[in-house]
């Protein structure tokens, strides 16, 4: 199996359009020739310092390192310059190291540099950020390098004597490699004679809608897990889709016009029978009451406010409160980088995974920040006045018309008799309260939850 992904080598691939990378190095070359003079100047002042404490430690080594040392790089053996390079941390000089020998005149000269050179790079217009992304590809060299057995940890030192081909323990045929050791391997993964496939996708599909899947491990199809409850439902749907030519449209289609998708997830008294006997809902006599995802919910509220951006695709992007218009929660940037934690507190609140690590299902939870949020939030309060004025002018400033296409742009119905009567003795026929009843729609079960 390692031997199919080992021509596999990362690629970085540029998302930007021609306009904004030369736009992006036309402003760069501003802010370097800017820094330049500063930067040469802040060199020759601190150099005398750097060179002397690079002395001292220099001095400080056993004499025949001091002598490899003292030896110019092209005079080196390889042995010798294995020797400059374990020593390099060593006699490498921090800023900070400098600065506890400066002078208190060179460190205020030093001071004043650096306070130029931010004050040099502040004052040009930031480049344009550059969006990038990684993927894989097939190096041809690489490809036609034999793989070697590996049985110790480092991977520089394989068996030599022993070639492996490529392949895998599964396959009952002779493998045909002709396309690619990886096309190969996913013709075979994705074939209709290979049945698990078909059913760990429909499976991921009906937890999508269902909030579970048939098969409570969407990662284990193994035999470690329980056998699904209702497996000829599992079977039925892997055939269908394989039957399709895996058409995704078509399984969302049958999902979501099922009669246990359509049923409510508030049953009344008629299945006080159904409750006692499947308490844990495991044969959908009732919708399994379920929650937006994050990204749905801010979709939701600034789509309501009409003020999201339906485009697709582009760069991720920070959101911003005072912003005029919200893109998508799909693009708003999630993971890790070594520094600090990127992902924004709204998606963390929500329930949002990093993207540190795969996540085949993402943890529901209750907590205080959720209604917080929905509260008090800078989002939240300027999406629920922009919503109020548009179903004002939507409306024509008739409030009974406003309370309508309030309930019908959160919670997809009309308010019923007593919300009506509510709303209207709320409002007080002051379309300035339509804001506040923008608010608390938003902050009901109903607009968070799929019932």
């Amino acid at each position: 199996m390692k031997a199919l992904f080992d021509p596999l080598v990362p690629r970085k691939v540029n998302l930007a359009s021609a306009e904004t990378l030369l736009e992006a190095g036309r402003l760069m070359a501003a802010i370097n020739k800017a820094r330049a003079p500063l930067e040469k100047e802040l060199e020759e002042l601190l150099a005398p310092f750097r060179q002397r404490l690079y002395d001292e430690r220099v001095d400080m080594l056993p004499a025949e390192v001091r002598a490899v040392i003292l030896k110019p790089e092209g005079e080196r053996s390889i042995q010798e310059q294995k020797i400059a390079d374990d020593y390099f941390p060593i006699l490498r000089i921090d800023s900070g190291k400098i600065n506890e020998i400066l002078p208190e005149d060179v460190q205020a000269q030093s001071r004043a540099l650096k306070k130029r050179l931010d004050e040099a790079v502040q004052s040009h217009p930031s480049p344009p950020s550059i969006p990038v992304f990684y993927t894989l590809e097939t190096d041809p060299i690489r490809e036609g390098e034999p793989s070697y057995i590996l049985t110790s940890a480092d991977p520089a030192r394989p068996e030599l004597k022993h070639v492996v081909k490529p392949g895998w323990p599964f396959a009952k045929e002779p493998i045909d490699f002709r396309e690619g050791r990886i096309e190969a391997f996913a013709d075979w993964l994705t074939a209709a004679e290979n049945p698990l496939f078909a059913r760990v996708a429909v499976n991921r599909l009906w937890q999508w809608h269902f909030g579970s899947g048939l098969h409570q491990q969407p990662s284990d199809f193994g035999t470690q897990v329980s056998v699904p409850v209702h497996r000829d439902l599992l079977d039925w749907l892997a055939t269908e889709f394989v039957d399709s030519g895996y058409s995704m449209k078509h399984m969302h289609r049958i999902m979501v016009t099922s009669q246990a998708y359509q049923m409510a997830s508030d049953a009344g008294p008629a299945f006080d029978a159904s409750r006692q006997t499947d308490p844990n809902n495991e044969h959908y006599w009732k919708f399994p009451l379920k929650r937006l995802e994050a990204e749905v919910i801010w979709d939701a509220i600034h789509l309501a406010a009409n003020r999201l951006d339906l485009g697709v695709g582009g760069a991720s992007y920070t959101p911003a409160s005072d912003s005029a218009i919200q893109r998508r929660g799909v693009y708003i940037t999630r993971g890790y980088s070594p520094s600090r934690n990127v992902t924004p507190n709204f998606l963390q609140t929500f329930d949002v995974d990093d993207g540190r690590e795969p996540c085949p299902v993402r943890t529901q939870t209750v907590t205080a920040p959720q209604s917080l949020f929905l509260m008090n939030s800078p989002e939240v309060e300027k999406a629920s006045i922009e919503f109020a004025n548009r179903v004002r002018t939507m409306a024509m400033d008739d409030l009974d018309e406003a309370t309508t296409l309030l309930y019908r742009l959160t919670l997809s119905r009309p308010p019923t008799e007593k919300e009506t009567r509510v709303a209207k003795d709320y409002l007080q026929g002051d379309p300035q309260r339509l804001r506040h009843l923008a608010w608390l729609l938003f902050n009901l079960d109903e607009f968070l939850y799929v019932r």
